[in-house]
């Protein structure tokens, strides 16, 4: 397997904690969003990151992305079996894609002040989401899942976006020490992220 990534993407980062923490053997490509390599233009018709391919198929966005690998490599899972759970977890993934991912672009490149404001989004959001970091080990589940890793990335760039949790967001921020030394984590991390932080 081939995955075209970029080193400092947190989509990227999702799917590469992904691929660790299945232990999979993938080869990864690192991509200049400026010139995409030929391959990666003939393979999405978006030209975007992350992109995987399996043999003749070709996946795109890392949500699909990395439901295809766990159902892939059903060992370890990162979803739950049993169905209501699987729905529950899947509502979730999509709620940190539209309330967290979707600010990233304007975090990482728009104008001041809309940072400012997108600041201030994420932050409110991060700190509405706080008691959910409380109840279990890990993301709303006692075991490492597909909400851990599209979580990890965000909390990794929080520093970078200039985005300071206060001292009341406990629960949180010792959430984020225990995801941030996972061996997934841990091993998904490009010389880029690592980086990013102190």
């Amino acid at each position: 397997m081939t995955l075209f990534s970029r080193a400092d993407d947190p989509h990227s980062h999702r799917v590469r904690i992904v691929v660790a923490a299945k232990g999979l053997a993938v080869r990864i490509v690192e991509v200049d969003p400026s010139r995409p390599p030929e391959d990666l233009i003939d393979l999405n018709p978006y030209q975007a990151v992350p992109t995987l391919v399996d043999r003749e198929l070709v996946v795109y966005e890392a949500g699909i992305i990395s439901e295809y690998l766990d159902e892939r490599f059903p060992s370890p899972a990162l979803l739950p079996v049993e169905p209501g759970a699987r729905a529950q977890a899947r509502v979730a993934l999509h709620r940190i894609e539209q309330d967290w991912y979707a600010l990233a672009p304007a975090l990482e490149s728009g104008e001041r002040r809309d940072r400012e404001r997108v600041r201030r989004i994420l932050l409110e959001s991060l700190v509405a989401a706080e008691p959910l970091f409380r109840a279990r080990t890990w993301f709303l589940s006692d075991q490492f899942s597909l909400l851990d890793a599209a979580v990890a990335p965000v909390l990794w760039r929080l520093s970078r976006w200039q985005v300071e949790l206060p001292a009341s967001a406990v629960a949180l921020d010792r959430y984020a020490r225990r995801v941030f030394v996972h061996p997934a984590f841990r091993a998904s991390l490009s010389g880029a992220e690592l980086e990013m932080r102190p």
